[in-house]
């Protein structure tokens, strides 16, 4: 066992310096990769901007028909234009989204709770890895609980779909989980997010923090900012904009999205705040802009 005891808290973290181990590849740590796993990477994250908008619509999985996701049939021709990558289960990938979209997927790949148990942390993988091929999936995304009482089982399943996933070479995205009893400090996601990658996720979506850049510094794999609860279209674009500038490689919103009052107009304004550099504030004027334009048609 390691010695913890008197370990000192880590500080050079060197944030104004670039990941030294790029290569000619646009995806960070992914340089000896093989090209199997570098093709589905550059369908996530786009090769001229090195960022990904994905788009999560994966809620029912625990939640059921959670609000704005009724009916995901029509929810998806309107917003999967707009989406580099879209983060949902395999019945409402089968089922609701046209495989003529060609569109990269996140796979939503563990589960084992929902809303109607306390504890939501104890998660196995449930989808076979020949079942992720099939989908032709770009990426398994398996949700790990650091610091919780099914921790040791989520981790056990991430481990199990980075090592399938090089077999294959399917891209791993490790989801840091934050329950209701964990903290949200930026030592809580410097440890989950160096962990996850450590273990050989590819990937690592997690959530915007206190000091996110030495967050982004401490892991070699690309961060991708989970959306989080539903806040006013300013606040989720303001959002968007500082995990970008904090160094994060891309932005995975679901209610902040399909929960706007203009999800189409949104999600075009969060485009660009990732791959045109946008600020908050022009994004916001964009999207009010947007939405103004398109009723005046509508009428």
């Amino acid at each position: 066992m390691a010695d913890i005891e008197g370990n000192k808290n880590a500080k050079q973290f060197a944030e104004d310096v670039a990941f030294a181990n790029t290569g000619d590849f646009h995806v960070r740590g992914a340089a000896n990769l093989d090209w199997g796993m570098k093709d589905r990477l550059s369908r996530i994250f786009r090769p001229e901007t090195g960022k990904t908008v994905m788009l999560a619509f994966d809620h029912g999985y625990f939640m059921g028909p959670t609000s704005g996701l009724e009916r995901i049939d029509l929810l998806i021709p309107r917003l999967a234009q707009y989406a580099d990558c879209l983060m949902a289960t395999r019945g409402a990938i089968r089922t609701s989204v046209p495989a003529n979209y060609n569109k990269s997927i996140a796979l939503r790949a563990s589960s084992g709770s929902s809303i109607l148990q306390d504890d939501l942390s104890h998660e196995s993988m449930v989808i076979d890895i020949e079942e992720a091929i099939k989908m032709n999936a770009s990426a398994i995304a398996i949700q790990t609980f650091i610091g919780s009482d099914g921790q040791k089982e989520t981790i056990e399943a991430l481990n199990k779909a980075v090592n399938l996933g090089s077999r294959y070479s399917i891209p791993t995205m490790g989801v840091v989980a934050v329950g209701k009893e964990m903290e949200r400090t930026t030592r809580f996601f410097l440890l989950a997010t160096r962990m996850l990658a450590e273990f050989g996720a590819q990937i690592v979506k997690t959530y915007y923090c206190d000091d996110f850049e030495k967050v982004v510094s401490a892991c070699p794999v690309p961060l991708v900012v989970a959306g989080g609860k539903k806040v006013p279209e300013k606040d989720a674009l303001t959002l968007a904009y500082n995990a970008i500038q904090g160094g994060a490689a891309g932005v995975d919103m679901g209610r902040n999205i399909f929960q706007s009052e203009h999800p189409e107009e949104m999600i075009q304004a969060i485009n660009k705040v990732v791959h045109e550099g946008l600020t908050s504030k022009e994004a916001y004027e964009f999207y009010l802009d947007l939405a103004n334009e398109n009723l005046q048609v509508g009428n």
